[in-house]
């Protein structure tokens, strides 16, 4: 699990199954890809969003609803998915440009900065920048 703000962290589905360590960065609010993990006390909302295929903007409206409402009361969010590499990446991505308001490639390199394994997969990037209406021309898996 990285942190990449105060209340923004991101993470991989091993990391919503370990109470201490949702404990211990004190995260109220799970977005989740993998599966769901219900945890007591942690509001949690589960995505059925497979990694490699477009992202329809109803996950995206729904993804950073959840994560703007649970900023805004003050709780710290865990964004997961399988291997914390695509999916939950993208909407970190998008929930940092949006409350920084920045372009997706400065929150891209931001996030990519605070954690290295951030690749968000070409598909999904490309119906961030489109349900964003960002520039579509970075595209971060031609960085290596």
């Amino acid at each position: 699990m990285n942190q990449i703000r105060p209340w923004l962290y991101i993470g991989k589905y091993r990391d919503t199954t370990n109470l201490t360590l949702l404990q211990f960065h004190q995260i109220g609010a799970m977005l989740q890809f993998a599966e769901l993990v219900d945890r007591p006390g942690i509001v949690s909302l589960f995505i059925d969003q497979e990694d490699g295929q477009p992202t329809p903007y109803r996950h995206f409206h729904r993804g950073l609803d959840f994560i703007m409402s649970n900023k805004e009361s003050g709780l710290n969010i865990l964004v997961a998915c399988g291997a914390g590499i695509s999916r939950s990446a993208t909407f970190a991505i998008a929930a940092l440009s949006s409350v920084e308001q920045i372009s997706l490639k400065e929150a891209y390199i931001e996030v990519k900065r605070l954690h290295p394994d951030a690749m968000p997969h070409p598909a999904i990037w490309k119906s961030l920048c489109k349900y964003l209406k960002d520039d579509a021309t970075f595209m971060p898996y031609m960085m290596r």
